[in-house]
């Protein structure tokens, strides 16, 4: 068995692009062994996530072990941490958890504000996700994103999704809320702040300026 202090996770950058078409290729091995899951990303896709440095690679030296990538849907509103795949011959050592985990933080430090959530079908990423803060929820309070979507278009199971009118799956959707961890630390009034900001995001570009001018002069008067 492969031991993981001989593996290094770090955040992918331009050096790493002569991975993908091994990442592609693993992709393709775990959804036909498992009759589903994730897509084959085109070699475009997946280097773009590299170079903008929203991927996470896993290596031992200079071998392959594992991937995840991250992407923004809705303005920034939604991260999803996608296309988790680790190399066989690295299962089972804790691997997938760490390269969750700095998924995990590399969506919060660069998008501090937005939703993070995920597709799976694994039972093991389930548990890391819970682990982790997410949640299960129905793919109604995920991204409505249409570019999002079309992204399950190479999956083996797209004809359930469409049927469904993008309802349900055989993924399960996890979302985690930054907004459940001020919940949990009583922070009241940044729950409240990031309600009306939520609010505003729904309007009109005219009427969200109006009533931010309104919150800004009522905060102005407060002396806050």
């Amino acid at each position: 068995m492969k031991d993981i202090n001989n593996v290094k996770v770090e955040v992918a950058g331009p050096r790493h692009l002569k991975y993908v078409d091994i990442i592609n290729d693993h992709i393709d091995m775990a959804s036909k062994q498992r009759g589903t899951g994730i897509a084959r990303r085109t070699y475009e896709y997946l280097a773009s996530k590299m170079e903008e440095g929203k991927a996470i690679i896993a290596l031992d030296g200079e071998e392959f072990a594992g991937f995840c990538y991250i992407e923004t849907w809705g303005t920034a509103q939604y991260v999803a941490n996608s296309g988790l795949i680790v190399n066989p011959e690295y299962r089972g050592i804790g691997l997938a958890k760490e390269i969750k985990k700095m998924a995990f933080q590399l969506s919060r430090t660069r998008f501090p504000n937005a939703k993070i959530f995920g597709l799976t079908t694994g039972l093991a990423v389930m548990k890391i996700n819970h682990q982790l803060g997410y949640r299960p929820v129905t793919y109604s309070e995920l991204t409505d994103d249409d570019s999002f979507w079309k992204g399950c278009q190479g999956c083996v199971n797209y004809d359930i999704l469409q049927r469904t009118n993008r309802s349900k799956c055989l993924c399960t959707g996890m979302l985690y809320d930054p907004v459940w961890e001020l919940e949990k630390n009583g922070n009241s009034s940044e729950i409240k702040k990031r309600s009306l900001l939520d609010y505003m995001k729904k309007l009109h570009p005219k009427y969200a300026l109006e009533l931010l001018k309104k919150f800004r002069e009522n905060k102005e008067k407060n002396g806050q």
